[in-house]
């Protein structure tokens, strides 16, 4: 029989009332691919933690390589040849790939030593592994793509036999993702043991081996991989049947709610990330954007929402004029009926540090439904967010919870809800289910289509190209900071893929 490389026996984990793992048993078998997926709050990531030595079980074991281990730090686990790679890197942004490589694994005072050891085994593990990356790069100045392979090479370099990703290809382009899957492939082949925690199905039909499925802090269901579906692995999580494809009829536009012409942006270093571009979008209708991450899609959405200062170029609301290259700003933009859903809930959707009912607000707290006299009116505040998280399914049901402790989707709920609330005219959601899981995909789907059938104006902007099919009435693809082609939702994948990349009009047309 094929030898274990972790056992968990009779995991038990309480965080106050909430129980996040609940006489959890797994086994993981040693060189293979072994995937865990679940609803978001299901537990996956704390089973991770207690696994990696962040968090201790209240009760039961853990044995790696069929031996009892007491794992009370992410020391003990790397000691075991345990590696973590989590959803949210963590990397010193100022620091070089080698200096975060050996960042606690130094051998000498002075460094040297372990600069020259550290030089030469990255050397080793990107011939192994194809792992390429400059040793000498600063990491800010990195792509996602590249960062997530220091973490990688960050493990391997002490000592990982078991690697564990936390959702890795949830800041990916599909290329990235495709190149990750590639070296996990490889770290296979070489006999390392890999967890995939995630809520992309498809990946996990794509990669593993074997898939674990939790709900609600317990185990429910192993499976062979190749013996199960991607319907019956939805089921599982959910609790009900899924429907895996978005439901819509006809779109009835109207008129043009949104009208967008020669927008023009510049980043930071004055390069231009959006260049002169134009397109509208009607009353009734999804108009979805699709790109590559990285092709001025989150500057055009932060030109049009005010967060960021266009260079020229102007933008209609409802056919009157806003000024998107001086004195705009968000809260004009909301008084005025647009409503944003950020791409980045954390540092830009959210107060991680507030409770959930003051998140639900942030931008309207200034209503007078939510003000008495001259303070919040709290009691006002308090009953809205319980009608929202009812109306939302925002788990768990509890609007004084700091936000910082919810999923990842339902954090994204709470942000949906708070401008989907508000009744505007226009909407425009960046990535609507980055990090979300299939029950919370489907809900937050049903949610923007309902806009739409209200007569609302939706801007998608999204990489999950499945995504943008399905909801979108039509498709604008951006390459470069320009719209490069309009499509409908019949087109194929590969033909939005080539102008993805590039192609011109006329090639991605033959």
């Amino acid at each position: 029989m094929a030898q274990a490389a972790i056992e968990l026996i009779g995991i038990n984990k309480s965080f106050g009332a909430v129980r996040a793992n609940r006489d959890i048993n797994l086994e993981i078998v040693r060189g293979t691919i072994h995937g865990i997926v679940g609803e978001n709050g299901a537990g996956k990531s704390t089973l991770m933690s207690i696994l990696y030595g962040f968090y201790q079980a209240d009760s039961g074991e853990i044995h790696v390589g069929g031996q009892p281990a007491s794992i009370k730090s992410p020391n003990d686990a790397i000691a075991l040849g345990i590696g973590m790679v989590h959803q949210h890197f963590m990397l010193v942004d100022n620091f070089t790939v080698l200096e975060n490589v050996i960042l606690g694994a130094e051998s000498d005072a002075l460094l040297k030593k372990s600069i020259a050891k550290a030089r030469s085994e990255l050397e080793r593990l990107e011939r192994e592994y194809g792992l390429e990356v400059d040793p000498d790069a600063i990491i800010e100045e990195l792509p996602v793509g590249l960062q997530q392979r220091v973490e990688i090479l960050k493990a391997l370099y002490r000592g990982a036999e078991i690697l564990i990703l936390d959702e890795p290809t949830g800041v990916l382009t599909p290329a990235e993702a495709d190149h990750l899957f590639r070296i996990l492939k490889q770290l296979k082949e070489q006999g390392k043991t890999v967890v995939l925690i995630t809520h992309k199905l498809r990946e996990i039909m794509a990669i593993t081996d074997t898939v674990s499925v939790m709900r609600q802090g317990t185990m429910v269901a192993t499976r062979e991989t190749k013996k199960t579906t991607v319907g019956e692995l939805a089921e599982l999580m959910v609790g009900r049947r899924v429907l895996l494809r978005v439901e819509k009829g006809e779109a009835e536009a109207g008129g043009v709610k949104l009208a967008v012409k020669n927008l023009t942006v510049k980043d930071s270093r004055g390069v231009t990330v959006v260049d002169d571009i134009s397109f509208d979008v009607r009353a009734g209708e999804i108009v979805g954007i699709a790109g590559v991450a990285g092709n001025g899609q989150s500057e055009m959405l932060e030109a049009i929402s005010g967060i960021r200062r266009a260079v020229s170029g102007s933008v209609m609301l409802d056919g009157k004029p806003i000024d998107l290259t001086g004195a705009a700003d968000p809260g004009e933009l909301r008084d005025r009926g647009l409503a944003h859903v950020p791409e980045d809930r954390h540092h830009v959707g959210l107060v991680l540090a507030f409770e959930e009912n003051e998140n639900s607000i942030l931008g309207y707290h200034d209503h007078p439904r939510y003000l008495r006299g001259p303070f919040l009116n709290v009691d006002a505040i308090r009953d809205d967010a319980r009608d929202r998280i009812a109306k939302y399914d925002i788990r768990p049901a509890d609007c004084r919870l700091k936000t910082a402790n919810f999923s990842g989707g339902n954090q994204q709920k709470i942000v949906l809800a708070r401008e989907m609330e508000q009744d505007p005219g226009v909407l425009i959601v960046g990535q609507p289910t980055r990090g979300v899981d299939v029950g919370a995909i489907e809900f937050i789907h049903k949610r923007l289509i309902a806009m739409r059938d209200q007569g609302k104006a939706v801007l998608v902007v999204s990489v999950e190209l499945d995504e943008i099919r399905s909801l979108s009435d039509r498709i604008l693809v951006m390459f470069a900071g320009r719209i490069v082609g309009e499509r409908g939702p019949e087109a194929t994948e590969g033909e939005l893929g080539l102008l993805m990349a590039g192609v011109e009009h006329q090639e991605a047309a033959q």
